[in-house]
């Protein structure tokens, strides 16, 4: 860990200027206490860094959370070892089932409920009855569809994947988020701050740290919707993984896949947290919750390595710890700089749509795992090392 300043903490090694800027942008804001915390993946990021822990003291900042609210990971441990299931032939098959039961991709939803979806929905429903009367008015008026979105996986650094791990264990692993109903809950704050910002004439090194102060009508509506938001993401990964696990069942010619282990974490949110007698707003953008002995999965790029840990509880860090490798190259920028070849050659031996689409997630795009891991040692201890044997992605 390296001091860059009082209100300011940073554990990645490989850490460019313009997102140290950023950083320390973020780190002069009045309410952050005690320190921004920059973890091994930090990036640049859209107002804030991604891989930045924000306390907070009365305030939040919207683009600080980001705009995938509640994105974050979700894994299960199969009783199957990798040979068994091999032995039931290619895992092809495996990779077009998982593609059929979850819609991918941006902007593509399911067409009906299934009726596991459907009990999700009247949970999320009864989570906003609770939160007040005001939260699914504001998201069905934003996100009318917003229902059908739920068991989808989205595109970008999205993803599913069977995976084993080092005593050849399979375990099912997937990335996601609040898909399109949490991004436009969190456009709309991130505007809404920025009006006050303006109207107040706040000083803002960069108008996407505008913030809410607790205590206003904006504020409180925020954390509702926040809260719906992250968890719907939470069941939306759980949807998921019941079809992916139901997809394995029927490559194993059983009735349904066992579980051994399941593991869920956000690594896009905030929640209340007391540290050192500070009650506090912590925005995790880009980074878990790593309290001492808590369970987190911290995934690598495509064709990498991939982790289950177990946090240090790292005061430092405010409990924290990385939420993956943390881009190095933009999206742009990738896809002009790797080929398809170097893409094929970093995904030998696995099962994966062969498509020029994911140049922009070619390993090389993002910082190294194994760099990052090395980073994070003093704020997780890995549980299990994870290796591809499925990846499945959305354009």
């Amino acid at each position: 860990m390296e001091r860059l300043s009082d209100r300011l903490l940073n554990w990645a090694s490989i850490l460019d200027d313009v997102t140290l800027r950023q950083a320390e942008n973020t780190a002069s804001l009045p309410f952050i206490h005690p320190h921004v915390a920059l973890m091994p993946d930090a990036h640049l990021g859209k107002g804030a860094t991604v891989g930045s822990v924000l306390p907070t003291r009365a305030a939040i900042i919207p683009a600080a959370v980001g705009v995938d609210i509640g994105c974050g990971m979700i894994a299960v441990r199969t009783p199957w070892s990798v040979d068994e299931v091999r032995a039931r032939g290619s895992l092809a098959p495996l990779r077009g089932d998982i593609e059929r039961a979850v819609p991918l991709s941006a902007g593509k939803y399911n067409r009906k409920l299934t009726a596991s979806a459907r009990r999700r929905v009247d949970e999320l429903e009864d989570v906003a009855d609770e939160l007040g009367t005001h939260v699914l008015p504001a998201v069905i008026g934003a996100t009318p569809n917003w229902q059908l979105q739920l068991g989808s996986l989205g595109s970008g650094n999205h993803f599913i994947e069977v995976t084993a791990d080092e005593q050849d264990r399979v375990w099912l692993f997937l990335h996601s988020g609040s898909r399109g109903v949490g991004n436009k809950i969190a456009m709309r704050h991130i505007a809404i701050a920025r009006k006050r910002a303006e109207r107040d004439r706040l000083d803002l090194p960069d108008r996407d740290l505008a913030w809410l102060d607790e205590g206003t009508a904006e504020f409180d509506q925020y954390i509702a919707e926040l809260r719906w938001a992250q968890h719907f993401a939470l069941l939306n990964r759980d949807e998921m993984m019941d079809r992916v696990a139901g997809c394995l069942a029927v490559h194993m010619r059983v009735g349904e896949t066992p579980e051994l282990e399941r593991i869920q974490c956000h690594h896009n949110f905030t929640q209340r947290e007391t540290h050192d007698g500070v009650d506090l707003w912590v925005s995790r953008k880009g980074a878990i919750e790593a309290r001492k002995g808590q369970d987190g999965l911290i995934p690598g790029s495509m064709g990498t390595a991939s982790y289950v840990v177990s946090g240090l509880g790292n005061p430092l860090s405010l409990n924290s710890s990385p939420h993956g490798a943390g881009r190095a190259y933009s999206r742009s920028r990738a896809r002009k700089t790797f080929t398809r070849a170097q893409l094929e050659e970093s995904m030998a031996g696995i099962e994966w749509r062969h498509s020029d689409v994911f140049l922009d997630e070619s390993p090389a795009a993002y910082k190294p795992i194994d760099t990052v891991m090395e980073d994070a040692k003093d704020l997780v201890e890995v549980r299990h090392t994870l290796r591809q044997l499925v990846n499945v992605k959305g354009d």
